[in-house]
């Protein structure tokens, strides 16, 4: 599904200049709720000064496209946003005209009698007839400033369609052949993101910046739980943590993100727990993850193994 989500800043709020630095790139991802480390704040930063897309690979749920949602909100700028799948075409992520319309002025103008075929053709590919797509609406000018362009999941499109975005990613427009080259005055904010179901080609990620997206190491795992789960107590998170990094140690189907760390603790939250214990696990595996014979291998012993380990490891480190 295509989708566009403008205006991500506050009405009337003028655009945020952007980050002169590192550290600035750091607070600024701060001041949306985002737990950045250095090395990411440092990529964001450089493709943010060169004015080069960021490609952000890495998998699911460890919090690449929020990155695009923070920095559109952060920067009060429209932000932009193309959901890739696949079949997606250029009359779904570029631009299309609008059919209906023209047949009615052809049907208006036969009618009428004044128009010959050559007239009403050129007549009925003007950009009144334009229905823009999200690349299209990235590439033209915004009130607050160039938009932020999240072209999302990457990986799931077909290879004809990722072809197609060379010119968008490097010169930063599109050809339109009824109307000719549409180039950006100000070009997007670009970040692109896979989830590596498929690789991408190198054409395209040589146009763009590239960064690897991790599961965070237990520390940081912790300070994003105080910032997007501030109600937690830090006992329970700290466990939740731990348990979590355990998973990811494990060879599942599907290892948990951040966000279903996040998940889980709101949901542990909610069911007033102080502490995890192997019947609150067990019951909520659901939460944390996605198949069936993930949670099937993780239920019962191995879940109370587990338990027993990071609990005994927070005692060792005076942290229960």
């Amino acid at each position: 599904m295509t989708q566009t989500s403008p205006s991500a800043g506050a009405p009337g709020a003028a655009p945020a200049a952007l980050p002169a630095s590192i550290d600035e790139t750091v607070s600024l991802l701060a001041r949306g709720d985002y737990v950045a480390d250095r090395s990411l704040s440092t990529a964001l930063y450089l493709a943010l000064k060169l004015g080069r897309p960021l490609f952000l690979e890495g998998e699911a749920g460890v919090g690449k496209t929020e990155i695009a949602k923070v920095l559109a909100k952060a920067l009060g700028r429209d932000l932009i946003r193309l959901q890739c799948y696949e079949g997606l075409d250029v009359g779904s992520a570029v631009y299309e005209w609008n059919y209906l319309r023209q047949m009615v002025e052809i049907r208006v103008a036969e009618a009428a009698g004044g128009a010959d075929r050559e007239t009403l053709a050129s007549d009925i590919f003007q950009d009144r007839f334009l229905i823009r797509r999200p690349l299209l609406q990235a590439l033209e000018p915004h009130a607050g400033g160039a938009p932020v362009l999240l072209i999302d999941e990457l990986d799931r499109t077909d290879e004809p369609f990722e072809a197609y975005l060379l010119e968008v990613l490097s010169d930063f427009q599109v050809t339109i052949p009824e109307l000719g080259t549409v180039k950006a005055e100000k070009p997007p904010i670009v970040i692109v993101t896979s989830n590596r179901t498929r690789e991408i080609h190198d054409a395209l990620k040589r146009r763009c910046f590239y960064y690897w997206v991790d599961y965070p190491n237990a520390l940081r795992e912790l300070d994003i739980l105080k910032v997007k789960a501030p109600g937690a107590p830090e006992a329970l998170s700290r466990q939740v943590v731990g348990f979590v990094q355990e998973l990811r140690k494990l060879d599942l189907f599907k290892q948990p993100g951040v966000a279903e760390t996040i998940d889980w603790t709101h949901a542990l939250v909610q069911l007033d727990q102080l502490s995890l214990d192997p019947e609150t696990v067990n019951n909520t595996l659901g939460v944390l993850l996605k198949y069936q014979d993930d949670i099937a291998r993780i239920q019962g012993s191995e879940a109370n193994r587990i338990l027993t380990q990071i609990k005994s490891e927070l005692a060792a480190h005076g942290a229960v």
